[in-house]
């Protein structure tokens, strides 16, 4: 696990206990690059919030892990709240350990495209290499993407994750956060129609693996109006785009979910932000001046995110 000096990145068992406590949620965000990084942070130093730092496989690959890991160290030194460095979607044990050894403090095996057994086998896999080296685990039970909101109740049955089997799963893997499927997905398109949950199943989920498991919601960018008007207003074509109203995020934390993954959200923020500023002021070039109004445009969302998850002045 990185450590530098005197700091180091925290576990998400500690965090996720206070949040249970407390009934707040954490903001899970995701990096790909030095400008998404520094404003997630500064937003999270200034209102006092834990943060988690999410990189997917992609991302590692896109940002390489020489630079990744120097700007964690860099981000230690230079910050005092609490922050995890989490894989995010890991696809394989190979990733995950790899995500280990090169510090991580939390990763995720996702195995939600094996059947159950299959996909207890390798979280198991990962969490008894994770466990050892003081790493945290979570794992995925039911599937996000590719669900339409209007499917039959057999289908739901069949996609999302199933309350009977979430004490099993949990108990045979050993994992520490379970990310389950009531509905969400990826992406920017959640929803056709009014946007909804499936809250009669978190709440069996939670009946049945406990209240004091953390529960974690992946695709829950609310892909909010201004956040597409913006984008639209100077040169952007996103139409139809639905994500997770505020409310309903409020309710699922109210419900027990402590970890809220933010992506899509964030990638409206930034690329909006440059694409007004440029739009403004067409014979820039400068690097500095666009980036650093996505910088602003990021570091504003993510404060939002923050009050809206209850993490404020909780680090």
């Amino acid at each position: 696990m990185i450590i530098i000096e005197d700091r180091k990145l925290e576990t998400t068992k500690e965090l996720f206990n206070k949040a249970i406590n407390q009934k707040y949620a954490i903001g899970a965000f995701n990096i790909n690059n030095l400008e998404l990084l520094q404003s997630i942070v500064e937003a999270a130093e200034e209102l006092n919030s834990p943060v988690i730092l999410q990189v997917s496989p992609s991302a590692k690959k896109y940002m390489k892990n020489k630079y990744l890991i120097k700007l964690i160290e860099a981000t230690l030194q230079s910050s005092s709240i609490p922050v995890v460095l989490h894989l995010d979607h890991g696809d394989s044990f190979e990733i995950c350990k790899e995500s280990v050894d090169d510090g991580f403090s939390s990763v995720m095996i996702d195995g939600s495209k094996y059947n159950f057994e299959d996909n207890i086998n390798i979280t198991k896999q990962v969490v008894d290499y994770a466990h050892k080296k003081g790493v945290t685990v979570e794992a995925e039970l039911g599937t996000l993407s590719g669900i339409e909101d209007e499917i039959s109740v057999e289908d739901k049955n069949a996609f999302f994750t199933d309350p009977t089997k979430s004490k099993e799963f949990v108990q045979r893997t050993g994992c520490d956060s379970l990310a389950v499927a009531i509905g969400t997905s990826h992406g920017a398109f959640k929803f056709k129609s009014k946007p909804k949950l499936d809250f009669e199943r978190l709440f069996n989920i939670k009946k049945m693996i406990g209240q004091n498991f953390p529960i974690v919601l992946h695709g829950a960018s609310s892909v909010t109006p201004d956040l597409i008007k913006n984008n639209n207003d100077f040169g952007g074509k996103i139409e139809n785009a639905l994500g997770v109203p505020e409310t309903i995020i409020r309710e699922a934390i109210n419900m027990g979910v402590v970890k809220i993954n933010v992506d899509t959200d964030l990638r409206l923020a930034f690329s909006g932000s440059v694409r007004q500023y440029l739009s403004q002021n067409p014979n820039e070039i400068d690097p500095r001046k666009y980036l650093g109004a996505a910088k602003e445009g990021v570091k504003q969302l993510v404060k939002s995110k923050i009050r809206l998850f209850g993490s404020e002045n909780k680090s």
